[in-house]
């Protein structure tokens, strides 16, 4: 049981003599108790943030794999993430069309108007939208590829992008070579 003593002392030695206040105990346990159940209350009430995953596609080791997804070239961005925080990027198949090389503060710009250029071309139907394929090579850091998700976030790419750092073309080695960002 807890207990406050407020005990007032008297002189000790000579002089008046005052008479004795009666000491008075304040029992403190009801306080004690209405904390804890205030805590209680309030850790069991309060929500936890929970974490918010992004789906990325990675594809199948298996070349046998019949249930593979075909995907327009017209429909389909490929980002390089290369050395020195840049990136080269393509629409359609590699070799056909030449990469562009931009730093990060100009890849969304360039995302968003390849959604828009998609969506144009087949309509807004929702099931067609803009691909986005992130080939991370050798020359790049982890912090280059949470950056081109967050572009990809922000920029509200519906498909879950694919993550391919195993089969980077030699089309795209060359031109990366030839920029000096491999």
């Amino acid at each position: 049981m807890a207990e406050l003593d407020t005990s007032g002392g008297g002189k000790k030695g000579g002089g008046k003599v005052r008479t004795k206040k009666a000491n008075t105990k304040v029992d403190l346990t009801a306080m004690v108790d209405l904390a804890f159940l205030l805590i209680t209350f309030f850790m069991l009430t309060t929500s936890l943030s929970k974490p918010i995953a992004m789906d990325i596609a990675k594809p199948d080791k298996d070349e046998k794999n019949e249930t593979r997804l075909e995907l327009r070239a017209s429909q389909t961005m490929t980002i390089l993430l290369a050395k020195n925080n840049k990136v080269a990027w393509y629409m359609g198949e590699a070799g056909k069309s030449q990469p562009t090389v931009e730093g990060f503060g100009d890849i969304r710009k360039s995302i968003l108007a390849n959604k828009k250029a998609v969506a144009d071309l087949y309509g807004n139907d929702p099931k067609k939208t803009l691909v986005v394929v992130i080939k991370p090579t050798s020359g790049s850091k982890y912090k280059n590829f949470v950056d081109i998700m967050d572009e990809l976030n922000i920029a509200k790419i519906t498909a879950a992008p694919a993550i391919d750092d195993v089969n980077i073309t030699d089309a795209e080695t060359a031109f990366l070579k030839g920029q000096g960002l491999l």
